[in-house]
C-alpha cells in the first residue's frame, strides 16, 4: 500500500459515510491508486499513481482556499468531492480509463504515455465519476453537481453550469485547476 492509497483510505474511512469501505474496495480493485490522472505528457500527472497524486493535491488546495476565503463548507463535502472528483477515470464496466500508449517501435510513448480506452464508449469522466461514486455511498446535492461540473468551461457540461455556480463546485473546479495547471508543473 503506497502512502497515497493510506491517506486516501483514511481519509474517507472517517468521513463515515454508509458503504465506504465498498468504495474503497472498488477503487483498490479498479486500479485508482495505480491510474494516471492524463494521458498525454504535456498535461498533468500522466504517471503511473498521477490520479492518486492529483486529487491529494486537489483536496489541500481545496482546504486552503476554504480557509484564506473563510468558506463555510463541511470538510467531509471537501474529502468526498476533492478525492473522488476524478475517479471516473479508472474507467468503468470493468475497462481502464487509461491505457499505456504503445507505439509501434513496442515502447511507451515519452509524449504521450496513456491514451483513453477505445473499448470504453465515450462518456464524460464527471458523469462515470458521479455514476460510481453513487453505485457506493449518497452524495449531497451540492457534492454531485460539483463533481458533475467540475471542469466547468473545460467540460463538455460548460453551457448548463452558468449561471448555476456554487460554493463547492467553485471551491473544487478552482482547485483542480490550480493543481493541474499550476502546481504539477512545478514539481
Amino acid at each position: 500500500m503506497t502512502d497515497n492509497q493510506r491517506y486516501i483510505e483514511n481519509v474517507l474511512l472517517n468521513t463515515k459515510r454508509p458503504n465506504i469501505e465498498k468504495l474503497l474496495n472498488y477503487m483498490s480493485e479498479n486500479g485508482f491508486y495505480e491510474m494516471p490522472a492524463s494521458g498525454s505528457g504535456n498535461k498533468h500527472l500522466a504517471e503511473k499513481g498521477g490520479l492518486a497524486k492529483h486529487s491529494i493535491l486537489v483536496t489541500d488546495t481545496m482546504f486552503k482556499l476554504k480557509d484564506n476565503l473563510n468558506v463555510n463548507i463541511k470538510e467531509d463535502s471537501i474529502y468526498i468531492c476533492g478525492l473522488l472528483h476524478d475517479l471516473g477515470k479508472i474507467g468503468q464496466f470493468g475497462k481502464a480509463g487509461y491505457v499505456e500508449n504503445i507505439l509501434a517501435s513496442g515502447k511507451q510513448s515519452e509524449s504521450k504515455p496513456y491514451k483513453c480506452n477505445k473499448e470504453l464508449l465515450k462518456v464524460p469522466h464527471e458523469i462515470r465519476s458521479v455514476m460510481e461514486v453513487y453505485r457506493y455511498i449518497e452524495l449531497t446535492e451540492e457534492e454531485a453537481h460539483a463533481i458533475l461540473y467540475h471542469n466547468g468551461l473545460y467540460g463538455d457540461l460548460k453551457y448548463q453550469i452558468s449561471g448555476n455556480e456554487t460554493s463547492l463546485y467553485l471551491l473544487l473546479h478552482f482547485a483542480d485547476m490550480w493543481s493541474s495547471r499550476i502546481l504539477e508543473k512545478e514539481e
